[in-house]
């Protein structure tokens, strides 16, 4: 009696050992999906916030290079701005703006002060909210590029890294990632209705 329940023991013992290796198989596999899904997400979403929102909306990334906005906005944070009517520029509106007209060098500072001259035109008065004065000169609505419209720490240094081309080739190179990964998952899908089938 004793040989037969221990050979009965030994084969349930048997059984049971390829349904935990399929177990620990199935949980490799869902913990490698999981990753795999985070690292396309997070990749989307960086090539988004940097270059396909702005583009579609019409606006302009830009890095912060100085310390002048802190602690909103330390050096290294992509900051895009988007365009806006000089009308629309009230008090404490953060804008970008050319430092002298028609120049490239531009920068990000906060709007402290509207002034309108006798002719009507707008003036806008700045400051970095770390600086202690004012900028020397007041900026005239065509030196404006663009309003804050939205921050991500750190990104601007990224966004340093690549060119306009490699930022196009990246959102290429995702879609086609995201595009086959999705490929894949819907073959594996199927492949897995077919064998439930024929295993019923």
């Amino acid at each position: 009696m004793s040989t037969e329940h221990d050979t009965a023991m030994s084969v349930e013992h048997l059984r049971a050992e390829p349904g935990a290796r399929s177990r620990t198989g199935a949980a490799v596999r869902w913990a490698g999906t999981v990753l795999t899904t985070s690292v396309l997400l997070a990749a989307t979403f960086v090539l988004a916030v940097a270059v396909l929102v702005p583009r579609l909306a019409g606006a302009v990334p830009y890095t912060v290079l100085t310390g002048s906005m802190q602690p909103a906005y330390p050096p290294g944070t992509m900051i895009v701005a988007r365009p806006v009517a000089a009308d629309d520029v009230a008090l404490n509106t953060v804008i970008t703006f050319q430092l002298a007209s028609g120049r490239p060098e531009v920068v990000t500072h906060r709007v402290v002060a509207i002034a309108r001259r006798p002719d009507g035109e707008l003036r806008f008065q700045t400051r970095g909210d770390a600086n202690d004065a004012v900028d020397p000169q007041w900026v005239r609505p065509e030196q404006v590029r663009g309003a804050l419209w939205y921050a991500v720490p750190r990104l601007g240094y990224l966004s340093e890294l690549l060119t306009g081309q490699q930022r196009q080739q990246g959102v290429v190179a995702v879609a086609a990632v995201l595009l086959g990964y999705a490929g894949l998952m819907a073959a594996g899908a199927a492949r897995d209705r077919l064998r439930a089938r024929r295993a019923a």
